[in-house]
């Protein structure tokens, strides 16, 4: 079923060349909405990053993607600009994805190690929580949503459990979610719905980048009532059914997308 496909729809997403991004990308494209993806990817991931966006291609769906630093304000107006014209008269931005992963990693306190200070912080929290105000606010104003529009974020149990390392990712994780239900609060009256999605934990490369990243899968396949870990498809198939037409009353809500993990 192709629902999206004569609405003249695009997903933005942002962070869309690898795991959950790229998976939503897909998803999408498959039920007919156009993709517009923004990442930040090196020479060496290229061939492997667009063979990955030939198959997003070959949906039939029109496509865009731009390789450049989505946290600069000057590259996205630049985008936006790019956005507008791409879109033309009748495209607008049905869901809006904002799948960062950008935070730094380092811990609070090493003997051998670097360890975290204030610009830390500061970056991490920017990148992967105030950029989605940064961006909604930039589409809001250039008119590019729809009328029924949605934005749709990613979070993950770091927002309530410490995990070394992960101080400065869980504090962007509090913030993203603190800035979403306010987004759900204040662009409601123009149909604009916001929901985070609290991801199990799911075996990608931003996962593995954690130092403690061995325990966490073996504890969470332990705390699994099913098993397994999250698959980034498990996750895009959520997005997708919160950019369906029946989802139009949800907003302002985190969603556990874990197979039951929170649970224990």
């Amino acid at each position: 079923m192709r629902e999206f496909e004569h609405n003249n729809y695009w997903a933005l997403i942002l962070g869309g060349s690898s795991g959950l991004g790229l998976a939503t990308a897909k998803k999408l494209a498959k039920h007919g909405m156009n993709i517009c993806i923004i990442h930040r990817s090196s020479r060496m991931q290229d061939d492997a990053i667009q063979s990955e966006f030939n198959t997003i291609k070959d949906e039939g769906i029109q496509f865009k993607s731009f390789n450049t630093d989505a946290f600069n304000t000057e590259k996205r107006d630049v985008i936006i600009e790019a956005l507008k014209s791409l879109l033309g008269e009748k495209g607008t931005i049905r869901t809006f994805v904002h799948s960062v992963a950008k935070g730094n990693l380092k811990p609070m306190i090493s003997e051998d190690k670097p360890v975290l200070k204030n610009d830390d912080f500061a970056l991490t929290i920017n990148a992967m929580a105030i950029s989605l105000y940064d961006w909604t606010k930039a589409l809001y104003t250039n008119k590019m949503f729809a009328k029924d529009a949605r934005i749709i974020s990613f979070t993950s149990e770091g927002n309530t459990k410490a995990w070394e390392n992960y101080a400065a990712v869980s504090a962007a994780k509090v913030t993203l979610e603190a800035i979403t239900r306010n987004i759900a609060l204040e662009f409601a009256t123009y149909g604009i719905k916001a929901n985070c999605i609290q991801a199990g934990v799911t075996n990608t490369a931003s996962l593995r980048m954690i130092p403690s990243s061995d325990k966490i899968i073996e504890h969470t396949l332990k705390r699994n009532p099913n098993k397994r870990l999250t698959l980034p498809e498990d996750v895009a198939n959520v997005v997708y059914l919160l950019s369906k037409d029946e989802a139009s009353w949800i907003t302002g809500t985190i969603i556990p997308v874990d197979g039951g993990e929170h649970l224990s």
